[in-house]
């Protein structure tokens, strides 16, 4: 059995539901998921799954090991919600890296990388199941893995850093054609960041959805 801590910055994100799930196929382990590093502890394991917070090299001390699932092929696209921003800028595939934390971000040892195919056509929910089940397969993988990886330093190289996303980089600009912003728009979380536009001094939230008739 091993000693898990998950930790995930914002209580409602959507990727709780999918660790929530992962926590209980795995009972053989003892699992926390925590939304602040003030509640982490100590353990075998430290997962860091859409986190926004800084872990500190004393803080990440108190696990064997602090691991990183990230949304893109590193060492290109450090940063924040990386697949997003490449999915706005075209890609149909999206490289998941696990790799363990260090001080500066998105930087350490790879221990493996997934590649997710991203139809043009999924919608926000249909993007979080590809992106959240690759996410929990890497976490298994590391669980397996444990004793025996032996991981690969990243090349020393400059790369393109993802800002942090903001409620503005939701806006649709009404006086361009759907088909030049439909990607923008099917990234966007309906819930918490939906795409929206302005017109004549009013905010318009937009929300898209599959007719399968």
């Amino acid at each position: 059995m091993m000693d898990i801590s998950i930790l995930t910055s914002s209580i409602e994100h959507p990727v709780n539901a999918y660790l929530d799930k992962w926590a209980e196929k795995n009972k053989n382990h003892q699992i926390s998921i925590v939304h602040s590093k003030k509640e982490l502890i100590s353990g075998d394991i430290l997962f860091l799954i859409s986190c926004s917070d800084i872990i500190s090299k004393l803080e990440r001390g108190r696990f064997k090991k602090t691991l990183v699932v990230h949304a893109s092929d590193l060492p290109h696209g450090r940063g924040w919600s990386p697949h997003v921003w490449e999915i706005i800028n075209g890609a149909t595939d999206i490289t998941l890296s696990l790799l363990e934390a260090e001080d500066k971000v998105d930087t350490g040892d790879i221990w493996k990388k997934i590649s997710v195919p991203i139809p043009k056509t999924t919608l926000f929910d249909e993007i979080n199941e590809l992106i959240f089940d690759s996410e929990l397969a890497l976490m298994d993988f590391a669980i397996e893995n444990y004793n025996t990886i032996e991981p690969i330093k990243q090349p020393d190289i400059d790369s393109v850093f993802w800002p942090k996303r903001s409620p503005k980089d939701s806006v649709i600009n009404i006086n361009k054609p759907i088909v030049e912003q439909f990607d923008l728009i099917r990234v966007c979380d309906p819930k918490r960041f939906p795409a929206y536009f302005y017109k004549d001094g009013v905010r318009f939230n937009i929300t898209i959805e599959k007719n399968n008739e």
